[in-house]
């Protein structure tokens, strides 16, 4: 249901982006134009192939407001729902001991789920969009009216991870201003965690050991990334002068913060990302394709599923025989799980930039950002997305539907047809290596 309902939603606004009424110059928008535009605000991806407030009306505005929306409510409760339908197939010891320890959500709470993240989503939306209201009213001289609409479509687009901007430059003309880029920040960040974990950081805020193993995990995974990336970017761009390079001191680290936690899914710039030097570009690939929480708006393999393989690699150098984190085991299920994630990740990226290569012109370094932003629906690209051709926008379109429900689907599908043999065949050691 989660694929089909996902591209009902795209057929919907492919259709209302086709209207007249959509365009803000003469005529109705191109099918693929529309198509594109639908699929990247309903994966909450944010790649664009025209200007996205030059080229939309108001009309055309509020549809991808709208869509965006629903495509990251859908994906938070269906993802959450989804690891609940899984939690029901472990043993119920299993299902006991998890739940008097973190008291997390019951195996009925369909409703619980649906109407948390419905609040969840519209307590942060609207905090965030309140104070670059004010912000954009009183230091930029925005009328009320329009200060307040670039408000909410930007606190939208950043907590739902989808990089839509009300501004042609998407954010550079506030690379300079903490007020516009930390409130986005801060969204992004909530809204790439995921609703298990703000759900269980809710319950018990100031006891982190009643916390689940799932929280424990995208929390310290998410710390990690945020500041690892901000430290390489910050490294590599210092004095870039197409970057980082003009900006003083505390607005290069602004600048490179921004970009790290912008790379976990949202996809606003405030610096030229086709600009940046090679390193950055190769930090932007990791961090783009691990992504953000399960359960989230954001896109990527997810943090849980790359720290899980680093526990795995861990593990056997150091000879031991049982993974695990924070007190806790991970079943070998998970294990063979996170690393069929992880290779059909790798193998859809890779087919596609083949494919990418070969309809388009495009060097390789081109090819590879635009189809792991694809996938990890992250919608940062380095100027070459309306450059595409039909050819080359119809794979990336595809490339952001399965991004987009692919993880997740795959993910549950491989824990509930896990089952038991009543047999083993006898073991022999290939050589690896």
């Amino acid at each position: 249901m989660v694929p089909l309902t996902f591209l009902l939603a795209m057929a919907l606004g492919t259709c209302l982006l086709m209207l007249p009424a959509a365009r803000a110059g003469d005529g109705a928008a191109p099918f693929l134009t529309a198509l594109f535009t639908a699929t990247s605000a309903v994966c909450v991806t944010g790649l664009i192939v025209v200007d996205t407030p030059n080229y939309w009306s108001g009309f055309g505005l509020g549809v991808i407001l709208a869509l965006f929306q629903v495509g990251a409510i859908g994906i938070m409760s269906g993802a959450t729902l989804l690891g609940l339908l899984v939690a029901r197939r472990l043993r119920l010891s299993t299902r006991l001991v998890a739940h008097a320890e973190t008291r997390s959500l019951a195996l009925g709470d369909v409703a619980e789920v649906l109407k948390l993240v419905v609040l969840v989503t519209v307590a942060v939306e609207l905090a965030t969009a309140a104070a670059l209201t004010l912000r954009l009213r009183f230091a930029y001289g925005e009328p009320w009216a329009e200060a307040a609409w670039n408000g909410l479509f930007l606190a939208a687009s950043g907590f739902s991870n989808a990089g839509f901007s009300t501004y042609s430059d998407s954010l550079m003309g506030f690379a300079r201003d903490p007020l516009v880029l930390v409130p986005i920040m801060a969204a992004a960040v909530l809204g790439g965690i995921g609703f298990p974990v703000l759900h269980d950081v809710r319950r018990n805020p100031l006891r982190p050991v009643r916390w689940s193993l799932h929280s424990k995990m995208t929390l310290f995974g998410t710390g990690l990334l945020l500041f690892g990336g901000a430290a390489a970017v910050l490294a590599y761009e210092w004095g870039n002068p197409a970057t980082l390079g003009p900006l003083g001191p505390a607005d290069k680290l602004l600048g490179a913060a921004f970009h790290s936690a912008m790379t976990r899914s949202t996809g606003f710039n405030a610096v030229d990302t086709g600009r940046m030097e090679p390193g950055s570009l190769a930090v932007t690939y990791v961090l783009m394709m691990v992504g953000g929480g399960s359960a989230s708006t954001a896109g990527g393999v997810k943090v849980t599923t790359f720290l899980v393989l680093g526990l795995v690699v861990w593990a056997e150098i150091r000879g031991e025989p049982d993974v695990s984190a924070f007190g806790r085991s991970i079943p070998k299920e998970v294990q063979r799980e996170a690393l069929t994630i992880a290779l059909l990740a790798i193998a859809f990226v890779g087919l596609a930039t083949l494919a990418l290569l070969t309809v388009t012109d495009l060097p390789l370094d081109d090819a590879l950002f635009e189809t792991v932003s694809a996938f990890a629906t992250v919608g940062l690209s380095t100027g070459v997305t309306a450059e595409l051709g039909p050819a080359g926008q119809g794979i990336v379109v595809a490339l952001m539907f399965l991004g987009r429900v692919g993880t997740i689907t795959v993910a549950t599908g491989l824990a509930l047809r896990s089952r038991r043999r009543p047999y083993r065949y006898p073991e022999e050691r290939p050589i690896v290596g």
